[in-house]
């Protein structure tokens, strides 16, 4: 009676291997992108040319060839290849490689210790990879999906070198189609529109494009399937989007920097990739009102008014109609006139102020309650501002020997434009009454 928990497998038999794997590049002339550091001029091409090869961090979205290449320096380099992975590694495993690297140093022969997701090692563990990089034990190679500037200790990365990887192109992962059709031996099933939106899926992992064209494949079909039939049977990829890293920062960056550049367009693109990703509308709301504050201010008093509207809206409407009361936001915003202006002012003056210290006010502008504030001189020579010509006395309001700063210039654009000309009014008054 067979073994139904019998695993192995059966005698002159081979277990299939993933397609990823029957087609990983034996040279790092066949990895496919990433020519800005693999080419001649890129750091790697001139290291491996210098023979050269020092400690990297590998920084980049999933599936663009971070654990291939680390393999590929190995042997290039003629090192033997460790691989862990910072998820299931404590100390007890990394004290294991380092003796193993020692004794294979001893030998004459150098490790290249490849550390998937090396952000998620704490200090203390990352601290522990020094001493061994420095004395030449081991030459590090560490994977990271994060930014290594927040995740990585500011030790190690002194030691390492930042490689940042890109996100594979269209045009790329068509070459990694047309590899793996030959290594299959015939062609995807799939007529040319439908092939594209197949490699638009895989949303620049090559990893994922490689599982989604070797299911595909396994498809019996009797004719090549159109857009919508491939559409019908597999689900979009979902967007590499991670709420609280730096797809987060990304995004939400890229959305203040095209409402600060009045293009709605790129503005709406942003804001739409963020609700794809499952950002809280939340949070994008408390955005937009402070892109309001910060780049348009004065410029359209009514810009915060209509954010914090929107914002409401979301929070009585819920999904979906909330989310086109913010759209409506991130529209507006764009188109309308921007102005920094109170923001300059609103820093220059804390300046002045943190550097003034306890200053305090002219007496002329204090109350004087009492009989001895008074005979102190509180409220001496105060002029009462609407008995004055023009409803404006110019007197000095700032502290006694203090020069007159000007932190506000209104810039002429949108309704700021009026309050330059008001700003400009009693600055000529000011100076007609010589205060």
């Amino acid at each position: 009676m067979p073994d139904l928990f019998d695993t192995s497998t059966p005698k002159g038999a081979e277990a299939p291997r993933p397609l990823a794997d029957r087609i990983r590049p034996q040279h790092l002339s066949e990895v496919i992108g990433q020519t800005h550091v693999l080419g001649p001029e890129g750091p790697l091409g001139a290291m491996l040319a210098a023979g050269s090869l020092g400690s990297l961090i590998l920084w980049g979205p999933p599936g663009v060839g971070k654990t291939t290449i680390a393999r590929l320096l190995a042997h290039e380099s003629d090192r033997a290849f460790v691989q862990i992975s910072a998820i299931f590694s404590g100390v007890p495993e990394l004290r294991k490689v380092f003796e193993a690297a020692k004794l294979r140093m001893g030998q004459g022969r150098g490790t290249l210790l490849f550390v998937d997701e090396i952000h998620r090692f704490n200090k203390a563990q990352q601290d522990s990879f020094l001493p061994h990089m420095e004395d030449g034990t081991i030459l590090l190679v560490g994977a990271t999906t994060e930014n290594p500037s927040f995740e990585l200790n500011a030790a190690l990365l002194s030691r390492a070198q930042v490689i940042v990887l890109e996100r594979l192109s269209l045009a790329d992962l068509e070459r990694l189609a047309q590899r793996a059709e030959q290594a299959m031996g015939k062609a995807l099933p799939l007529k040319a529109p439908a092939r594209e939106a197949l490699l638009e899926m895989a949303d620049g992992d090559g990893r994922a494009a490689l599982n989604l064209i070797e299911q595909v494949m396994a498809w019996k079909l009797p004719a090549p399937l159109d857009t919508e039939a491939l559409s019908s049977r597999l689900m979009r990829r979902a967007a590499n989007y991670d709420k609280s890293g730096d797809g987060h920062y990304n995004l939400i960056s890229a959305l203040h920097k095209s409402v600060r550049g009045s293009d709605p367009d790129a503005a709406l693109y942003w804001y739409c990739r963020m609700l794809e990703g499952g950002e809280d509308p939340r949070f994008i709301a408390r955005r937009l009102t402070r892109m309001a504050v910060e780049d348009i201010a004065l410029a359209d008093p009514q810009a915060q008014t209509l954010c914090l509207h929107a914002w409401e809206t979301y929070e009585r409407l819920g999904s979906p109609e909330g989310e086109l009361a913010l759209a409506q936001a991130v529209i507006y915003l764009a188109l309308a006139p921007k102005s920094n202006a109170g923001y300059v002012a609103y820093k220059a003056a804390r300046d002045a102020a943190r550097k003034t210290g306890s200053a305090p006010p002219p007496k002329h502008i204090l109350n004087a309650p009492t009989r001895l504030m008074e005979e102190q001189g509180f409220g001496s020579g105060y002029q009462y501002d609407h008995d004055a010509e023009d409803g404006f006395s110019g007197q000095h309001y700032f502290p006694d020997g203090m020069k007159r700063p000007v932190f506000y210039t209104p810039v002429e654009r949108g309704f700021e434009r009026e309050l330059k000309k008001r700003v400009d009014w009693f600055a000529k008054l000011r100076e007609k009454r010589g205060s």
